[in-house]
């Protein structure tokens, strides 16, 4: 049987088509369902391996990016999505996904994250103001995160106005980084971390990327490996040759080994 993957989608996602075909490139059947037709039938999440929130502008990033469909989250999914955790299933979120996630409390988490509206961090609006829309590079600085690769540098294109991480008091970044939390980190092109701007394009604390929870089973992150499948996807591969695929497609790969 193939690993199933939902990808879960609102008013303003606009990045789950590609996330589909991202999944069904690693091997995976992936559904793109409405999240109101799961508060419907929140019995259908237990059909999938791994749960998926992709990236956009869900109802516009209105009250804050991501926000509201942490709130139906949270107030319509909480007890479903907390059974498909304890099931050792996967969650992925990317960009607006990383936000939702973190706003509804599943990361950075704890041990037994819980869905919760208390924040431990927040993504708010990058330091220069602007929407940034450029490639990005990322050195993965975990053991833990299963859709990761501990010392890989991987390319990904990032397109966000709030995407700046900010750790709370109650678990700084030190915390992150003793956790083995901090999942993939902005560096420069020699994989170095601390060079600024634009290598880390909205002033992030710590560099921080993408982080992962205690169990390393939800990862989120806010560039796209979606937008890195196919080898001609990187603006350099007339360059340094096409290759077999982009780098972002391991991320989905591992998703999928994980339930082999």
């Amino acid at each position: 049987m193939p690993v199933k993957a939902l990808v879960l989608r609102t008013a303003g996602t606009n990045c789950d088509e590609e996330t589909q075909f991202a999944w069904e490139q690693a091997g995976a059947e992936a559904e793109r369902v409405h999240v109101n037709r799961l508060i419907e039938n929140p019995k259908r999440l237990a059909d999938y391996q791994i749960l998926t929130i992709p990236g956009g502008f869900s109802y516009g990033d209105d009250i804050a990016a991501g926000k509201i469909f942490a709130n139906q989250i949270v107030h319509h999914l909480a007890d479903v999505v907390q059974e498909f955790l304890a099931a050792d299933r996967l969650v992925l979120g990317i960009c607006n996904g990383f936000q939702v996630l973190v706003k509804c409390g599943l990361l950075p988490g704890s041990d037994g994250a819980r869905v919760t509206l208390a924040q431990k961090a927040t993504l708010t609006s990058n330091d220069r103001g602007l929407f940034e829309d450029r490639w990005v590079h990322l050195r993965v600085d975990t053991d833990r995160c299963v859709f990761l690769g501990q010392g890989e540098v991987i390319d990904m294109p990032i397109a966000h106005a709030e995407g700046k991480f900010v750790p709370a008091d109650a678990m700084p970044i030190e915390a992150l980084e003793k956790g083995n939390q901090i999942a993939v980190r902005y560096v420069d092109t020699d994989g170095n971390t601390g060079a600024g701007y634009p290598w880390n394009p909205n002033g992030s604390v710590g560099d921080v990327a993408g982080l992962c929870d205690a169990t390393g089973r939800i990862f989120g992150l806010m560039p796209h490996p979606e937008r890195n499948v196919l080898p001609w996807h990187h603006p350099h591969w007339t360059r340094r040759g096409a290759g077999k695929e982009g780098g972002g497609l391991r991320v989905f790969r591992r998703g999928v080994a994980y339930f082999a």
